[in-house]
């Protein structure tokens, strides 16, 4: 799945987003791929792939 961006995005990536992501245990940081990891830092829409990963971690994904 690629949304077109290629490089550096001019916006930021959401800082709650991040602080998730920040906060998840190492072996699960670990199994979250680039792609996975810039859907959910800039509110795209989730790969199942990751939303499998984060199923025990997330109470409502929106």
């Amino acid at each position: 799945m690629n949304n077109g961006h290629i490089g550096p995005r001019k916006e930021k990536p959401d800082p709650q987003r991040m602080a998730v992501l920040r906060s998840l245990p190492l072996e699960i940081k670990q199994l979250i791929t680039g792609e996975e990891a810039q859907a959910f830092l800039y509110k795209e829409e989730l790969p199942e792939s990751l939303l499998e990963k984060l199923k025990d971690y997330l109470e409502n994904i929106d």
